[in-house]
């Protein structure tokens, strides 16, 4: 034999070698692998099915075999709760169910050959999800992470999540605290075009409208209904993309405020009221609306914190303190100048004629008042006083007058006497000649300080009537303007909380 031949054969038996050893583990894999899957995963249908679904399947891909294809995807919401209202800051955050769904035509099976298994959960990471976000969010929310999805054997995905939604909304807080507020939430794909992915309704609009099944309604809150639109839209006139917007209306639930806001503001202003009826000649009124001025305030004080505060408006309940507070300044002005005008003083100026004829005599008519005289029934005791003082005073000087006359009689006497013994009377000048004129003085003094008393009296009575009929004038005007002005906001409320 030749040595080439002799080392054609020995390559020849090495390579059979080599060949056989390596088809030896190679079926030692195999049937260490048949009798791995044949221990635990022996009856396993939903690894088998996992394993065939997973099989050359490309999540990075949208999931249909004519790319001409749209992929439509069913979504619905369903409020769960609304955990805070943002008034300052325009943010609203609730927490919802959302759910959506679509068709994979990459995900089919016959239930036939895998035990008659109808849908399965697989991982959210190994399918397929549209990129279908919220364009109103601003904060990314608490929101737990589900990591599956359901798939059927005809290839429907559902993909059933929670979410706490932190979105931007446009508040108005004008009818507060009756308010309803009107927030969207805006579902459509970020990249994907209508031709590729379009949105629907898994509901009926009706339906979503009334759901209110899951809605914990135990909050300051109330959800109404939950409309939906469907709008196609374009940003350069070139893409067209599909967009479901669902407004949430809800409504403030208004006790709370009633009780703490305007219950204490409506017992002030009737306190406020109640003040008229002091006398307006006594400085109790002043103090008493005084002290309704600063406890006002100081309830302004406390409330503000509750009230919401925006940069673009005021809530009408606001303004309706701030008025309140006007009022209020009013009625003590109103108090200060009736007090000023009743108080009585010695050189006040006469009451002018077109003021009695105006006050006294067409306002009582024209306004129902009562008489004048009625007015000031207080100033009877001080005319009393005045007659009583007078009589005194005149008392005074008859006496004097007799006790004068007396003098002169027994003057008279003496010269009688004094003539029968043959004497020269003395000479009348030389009794006492200025007492008379002195006392005569005297009385037309006291005669010129009464007489100037009563006109006194008589101009500080006449201001006080004026004083009484004005502070009835503008007592009646207040009491009108107040019932007016909450008629006017008591039919704003309850129309707003009827709507």
């Amino acid at each position: 034999m030749r040595p080439s031949s002799a080392w054609a054969l020995l390559l020849f038996i090495l390579i059979d070698g080599a060949l056989r050893a390596c088809t030896a583990k190679k079926l030692g894999s195999s049937s260490s692998s048949s009798s791995s899957s044949s221990g635990r995963f022996a009856n396993a249908t939903l690894v088998r099915l996992s394993e065939f679904l997973s099989s050359g399947y490309k999540k990075g891909v949208r999931p249909v075999k004519d790319w001409r294809t749209s992929t439509i995807v069913a979504i619905d919401l369903m409020v769960y709760s609304i955990l805070n209202v943002d008034e300052k800051n325009q943010v609203l955050t609730t927490y919802v169910w959302y759910r959506q769904s679509w068709t994979d035509e990459f995900l089919v099976w016959n239930p036939e050959d895998f035990e008659e298994v109808k849908q399965v959960s697989l991982p959210t990471a190994n399918v397929w999800v549209p990129d279908i976000l919220i364009n109103e969010f601003v904060d990314v929310g608490k929101s737990p992470d589900i990591p599956y999805v359901y798939v059927t054997h005809d290839g429907l995905v559902r993909n059933y999540k929670p979410i706490q939604v932190v979105t931007a909304c446009t508040l108005n807080i004008y009818n507060f605290p009756f308010d309803v507020q009107k927030c969207s939430l805006t579902f459509q794909s970020w990249l994907h075009t209508i031709d590729d992915i379009n949105i629907t309704l898994m509901r009926s609009p009706e339906k979503l409208r009334d759901d209110k099944s899951v809605f914990m309604n135990q909050g300051e809150w109330e959800l109404l209904h939950i409309l939906s639109k469907y709008k196609i839209f374009s940003v350069d006139n070139d893409d067209y993309y599909a967009e479901m917007k669902f407004h949430v209306v809800i409504r403030r639930r208004p006790l709370f405020y009633t009780v703490n806001l305007l219950l204490p503001s409506i017992f002030l202003m009737v306190m406020d009221v109640v003040g008229f009826y002091l006398p307006p000649d006594s400085g109790e009124r002043v103090s008493f609306k005084i002290t309704l001025l600063l406890g006002y305030s100081v309830f302004l004080i406390i409330v503000s914190d509750t009230l919401p505060a925006t940069a673009i408006g005021t809530p009408l309940i606001g303004v309706y303190f701030v008025v309140c507070m006007a009022l209020l300044v009013i009625s003590l002005t109103e108090t200060v100048l009736i007090v000023r005008l009743v108080h009585k003083q010695d050189l006040q100026p006469p009451v002018p004629h077109w003021v009695k004829y105006l006050v006294l005599e067409r306002a009582p008519v024209l306004f129902c008042i009562r008489k004048k005289h009625r007015l000031c029934s207080r100033l009877s005791s001080q005319a009393s006083d005045l007659e009583h003082y007078k009589e005194n005073n005149y008392g005074t000087a008859q006496c004097t007058l007799h006790h004068t006359c007396e003098m002169g009689q027994r003057h008279s006497q003496q010269e009688r006497d004094v003539g029968m013994l043959g004497l020269r009377p003395p000479s009348s000048r030389d009794i006492n000649p200025p007492v008379m004129d002195n006392i005569l003085q005297e009385v037309t003094a006291i005669r010129g300080f009464l007489e100037k008393r009563d006109r006194c009296r008589e101009i500080a009575k006449e201001w006080l009537q004026v004083g009484y009929v004005l502070d009835v004038l503008l007592f009646r005007v207040y009491l009108v303007a107040i019932v007016a002005y909450s008629i006017t906001l008591g039919t704003l409320w309850s129309v707003w909380q009827v709507a």
